[in-house]
């Protein structure tokens, strides 16, 4: 066990947190990585009605008798397609005991959601987003640096740095999100000040996500390189594998076009079609820099074992490495 304020909160055995990525993150996965001593988050944008959100959780808790999250990206309110409201209707109903949210403030339901027995982690791309969402009361802050797949906001700012200046700035909980896959992310995460770590693109090149075979085996010879960022002139900021149709949005937008002409190649039913018939080329893939460290596909369990037994040896070798017979050596 590696105890942290975030495994306190979240009463998992690891500090370690599955990131919320559409279409993929269903109750299989959570289940996966809540069983594995994580954090498992069931994304609700992937299903079509507040039903299917319904019969998702209800499957995750016949998965897994582990704490298990649900995230809930808030549209802008003046947008037909924003769910939020149904979304957090289920949740509670439920008892689901975790909530991610990202996009907008969620400030109008944290009343709700507390009375609700729910704990509250907001995602945020920048530390004066963090210090807000203290203010208004959530129980612990995800923040995502340039490097995280996504929508890493609008500063290019990586996410070791954000780590460091946030934890100086607010007092809850802090969770670092990008460029994390392996034992070294996490001692890295620990030793800034975090106190867990959001990985997605390393839960995504496993075994318990259901995207298609042939979309790992391209991303497992992508190197750091082989991402790209779209989309900041809309204001939002994605980063995604470097593949045709985000070499298209690319151009679209050096030609000046609006967030409703790139949103016609950015589709997230695009980006279904791709995981599920394996054509790299159907849709954008989000993506993480993290990708150019990963070069295997292997289980949650595996995975999650690794990082844990891994850093407990990198503190073993810390610890010799800066013991008292530092000080006899020349310098």
């Amino acid at each position: 066990m590696i105890q942290t304020r975030v495994t306190e909160l979240l009463h998992v055995e690891y500090p370690l947190i599955q990131g919320g990525i559409m279409w993929l993150s269903d109750a299989s996965f959570a289940a996966a990585v809540s069983n594995a001593g994580g954090l498992g988050v069931i994304t609700a944008m992937s299903f079509p009605d507040k039903e299917a959100l319904r019969r998702e959780i209800k499957k995750c808790r016949k998965l897994t008798d582990k704490p298990f999250g649900v995230n809930v990206s808030m549209l802008p309110t003046v947008m037909p397609s924003d769910r939020t409201e149904e979304c957090f209707d289920v949740v509670l109903n439920e008892g689901v005991t975790v909530v991610e949210t990202a996009g907008r403030n969620p400030e109008q339901y944290i009343k709700r959601l507390k009375e609700g027995g729910v704990k509250l982690i907001h995602k945020v791309p920048a530390v004066r987003f963090a210090k807000k969402a203290e203010e208004i009361g959530v129980d612990a802050v995800e923040l995502v640096g340039f490097e995280c797949a996504g929508h890493p906001g609008m500063d290019d700012v990586t996410t070791l740095i954000l780590i460091q200046r946030a934890t100086k700035e607010v007092r809850i909980p802090v969770i670092a999100g990008g460029g994390f896959c392996d034992a070294r992310g996490l001692v890295a995460a620990l030793a800034v000040g975090a106190e867990g770590v959001l990985m997605g693109t390393r839960f995504m090149m496993t075994y318990e996500c259901w995207a298609h075979a042939r979309i790992k085996e391209v991303l497992l010879r992508a190197t750091e390189r082989d991402t790209m960022m779209v989309g900041k002139s809309t204001g939002y900021p994605t980063r995604l594998f470097r593949n045709r149709p985000a070499e298209t949005v690319a151009e679209m937008e050096q030609k000046g076009a609006s967030l409703e002409e790139l949103v016609t190649v950015m589709s997230g039913r695009l980006g279904r079609k791709a995981y599920l018939e394996g054509d790299i080329d159907a849709g954008v893939i989000p993506c993480g820099q993290v990708i150019g460290l990963i070069d295997e596909i292997k289980s949650v369990k595996e995975i999650m074992e690794e990082i844990v037994g891994g850093a407990r040896e990198i503190y073993k070798r810390l610890n010799n490495n800066l013991g008292d017979h530092i000080l006899d050596t020349e310098v």
